[in-house]
């Protein structure tokens, strides 16, 4: 089981396929863990290096005390594909691992050849919104958390199907703490400005019937970056891997031979 000790943190991550290769950096969303890539890593091209790891407070990683920042996620992140000596990777990142796709992209433009957002926003939501869920966490417990994420990010679908009960069972595991440390960051994070300040190839990723992150909220953030692409995955909710992987898996392949990375 690899891990990063950083000089603070020890990440959990996995580092398959090629190490020459063409590196795809792929990040989960709040409250779960690398495993909801599982499905789309067995359907991506071989010639491909694919990196992804537990953010802080999550899986397998170190659950530090919080709150967290959004720039000590984007930190992480960017000590870890240094770790690795990871250089001009495409980068994933689905909800809050949306929001950290932006910050690095920001950041250190040098390591990001191209982006994928998928489900995520420059802002996800508000202040006020986020406070209330923060304080619902603490008071009601992180059982009353789990199902409210499931009924915003399954609408209209039947929970008790087993790819959604696996999803159940991660956020179940993940450290009530890590959970609450994570939404503070969240709460604190707009890179509307930033955003629109990058100049690389962008692909957008939205589902029909994700209610925490609707498909015109992702467009919009995409839109932001000019010449970025969008594509829109039916019969999926807030973690279209999970809903629908065959799909995920050939927008992110179409994407990356349409931008030369896989050339």
């Amino acid at each position: 089981m690899p891990f990063a000790f950083l000089p603070d943190l020890r990440l959990h991550y996995r580092d398959e396929g090629p190490k020459h290769a063409p590196a795809l950096v792929l990040v989960h969303a709040l409250g779960t863990d690398l495993t909801i890539w599982d499905q789309v890593c067995n359907l991506l091209p071989d010639a491909l290096r694919v990196i992804r790891f537990d953010l802080r407070g999550h899986g397998k990683s170190d659950v530090p005390a919080g709150p967290y920042s959004m720039g000590a996620l984007v930190r992480d992140t960017e000590r870890l594909l240094d770790h690795l000596n990871a250089k001009d990777v495409a980068f994933c990142g689905l909800s809050i691992g949306g929001l950290i796709a932006q910050g690095i992209a920001v950041k250190r433009l040098d390591l990001v050849r191209c982006l994928i957002l998928s489900n995520t926003a420059a802002r996800i939501g508000h202040e006020t919104l986020w406070a209330k869920r923060i304080e619902e966490a603490r008071t009601q417990g992180h059982g009353a958390v789990v199902q409210a994420s499931l009924a915003r990010w399954f609408p209209r679908q039947d929970l008790s199907t087993p790819h959604i009960q696996q999803v159940k069972e991660i956020l179940e595991d993940t450290s009530p703490e890590g959970y609450i440390a994570a939404m503070e960051a969240i709460k604190g994070t707009d890179f509307y400005t930033p955003t629109a300040s990058l100049r690389l190839p962008t692909l957008g990723i939205g589902a029909v019937n994700d209610a925490s992150t609707p498909p015109d909220l992702v467009r919009e953030t995409t839109e932001l970056i000019p010449g970025s692409e969008f594509s829109l995955i039916r019969r999926a909710g807030h973690l279209p891997c999970v809903d629908q992987p065959e799909t995920y898996a050939r927008a992110l392949t179409d994407f990356l031979n349409a931008t030369g990375h896989l050339s």
